[in-house]
């Protein structure tokens, strides 16, 4: 199979059309040159140039492997540029996790949109992923970045955690509830509410801040006879099947059919997290940077 140093020689020498020329350009011996060439025909079969008086010609044959190698020129060229951006965070390809407690809008949404301005050469390829698994992901490299809801029940070595600012959390309520009329709601006042989410008990991330609150309180959150993840629960909010507590940030969205109102403790908060992997790439160091920088403006 010809080297890659040979097919350049071979290039060379026929776009200069001649071996001294080439030589020149490429800063090496003449002899050394003629014989990798002088190889490469050996290896191919058949003879790439007709050496005259004055230069060189391509064959037939030549004309053909010149005109062919004219792609893989293109490519090299390409791949080296691609790899290049991508080494100097300017292009390639980002994954990007985010758990549904932090759904693609408001500071992500933003983020989003800046980066794709900023970084026009590169793709993000978004996916949901609860917040322990994002961590797993992450170690196993299949992912560059994850956004997702402390407490984490498990950590990970090959994963670093960085905490974002933190969030007021607020209570979500059928549009006609009792309690919408009040401004602000007492964690304590939902205790005999039925809530459209529980906690996993293998998971961290908000229901189990959510229940650790209510537990501060003095109640288990009794669940609602149909309970959803996170953003779909609202859903089930309006339907009138129970209530929810959800951050800041999604409570910003707004839902039809759903009233909220913040909690009146000042505990009542939570917080996400960037996770990255012990040694991130220059894309997701940029994408992390700025995300955090939008996420402390929103909350």
């Amino acid at each position: 199979m010809p080297s890659l140093r040979q097919i350049r020689y071979f290039l060379a020498v026929a776009d200069q059309g001649g071996f001294t020329p080439a030589a020149e350009i490429l800063h090496i011996a003449q002899p050394a040159l003629s014989r990798q060439v002088a190889l490469l025909e050996a290896e191919l079969g058949f003879p790439l140039f007709r050496r005259e008086p004055r230069g060189v010609t391509l064959t037939e044959a030549g004309q053909l492997f010149r005109q062919r190698l004219g792609g893989l020129e293109e490519s090299l060229h390409s791949a080296a540029d691609d790899a290049r951006r991508l080494h100097h965070g300017e292009g390639g390809v980002l994954r990007l996790l985010h758990s549904s407690s932090t759904p693609v809008a408001g500071a992500l949404l933003q983020t989003l949109r800046a980066f794709a301005t900023s970084h026009p050469g590169v793709r993000v390829d978004l996916d949901r992923l609860s917040s322990e698994l994002q961590l797993e992901a992450l170690a196993q490299g299949r992912a560059d970045l994850g956004l997702g809801r402390l407490p984490l029940l498990r950590r990970d070595a090959a994963v670093t955690v960085r905490p974002l600012a933190e969030e007021t959390l607020w209570a979500a309520l059928p549009a006609d509830h009792g309690l919408a009329a009040h401004s602000t709601l007492a964690l304590a006042a939902l205790a005999e509410e039925p809530f459209v989410f529980g906690v996993h008990r293998e998971r961290g991330g908000l229901a189990r801040r959510v229940t650790d609150l209510c537990l501060s309180q003095g109640f288990t959150p009794r669940l609602a006879p149909v309970t959803s993840r996170k953003t779909a629960m609202l859903q089930l909010v309006a339907a009138g099947f129970g209530i929810a507590i959800v951050p800041a940030s999604m409570a910003a969205l707004g839902a039809p059919g759903v009233a909220f109102r913040p909690l009146a403790e000042a505990d009542s908060r939570t917080q996400a997290a960037l996770f990255l992997p012990k040694a991130p790439s220059p894309l997701a160091e940029a994408f992390a940077a700025t995300l955090a920088a939008r996420w402390a403006v929103a909350g």
